[in-house]
């Protein structure tokens, strides 16, 4: 069997957790984090994630700390999810590079700031389940 790694960014921006919203039209909005698909261009994971939270939302971040894996596992493929925490050092969305900012089937992929706090996450259809469970049980500990 094949795996594929991800990498996911839980960001925080100061006191707000950054996600992305996606939808389309018709259809309802979830949110997710930034992050996508380990290439074999780089050099580790933290680089693949640095590069696709450039991509996706133009920012640049601090350290990170591996806090979760979750494996999906596939027929043909299973996909490991790799999330990591860090802090947003600064944001500019011009800076935006993904291939997602030129596919006209993306739908919304908009950048998306949340307090801090477990009221404001359980308000989310922030998917997959498994990670808002997590940062509903663990978020109190990450506040400042």
């Amino acid at each position: 069997m094949k795996i594929r790694h991800n990498v996911r960014a839980i960001l925080l921006d100061r006191d707000r957790l950054v996600f992305l919203r996606r939808g389309w039209p018709g259809g309802p909005a979830y949110y997710t984090t930034v992050g996508g698909g380990v290439e074999a261009d780089d050099a580790d994971l933290e680089a693949a994630l640095r590069r696709e939270v450039m991509e996706e939302i133009g920012a640049t971040i601090g350290p990170v700390t591996e806090f979760l894996t979750l494996t999906e596992p596939g027929e043909r493929v299973s996909v490991v999810q790799h999330y990591f925490r860090a802090d947003v050092l600064d944001m500019d969305l011009k800076r935006r590079s993904g291939p997602e900012m030129e596919d006209p089937d993306t739908g919304d992929f908009s950048p998306v700031r949340v307090a801090l706090d477990v009221t404001a996450l359980a308000e989310l259809d922030l998917q997959p389940n498994e990670l808002a469970e997590y940062l509903r049980d663990h978020i109190a500990s990450w506040s400042t």
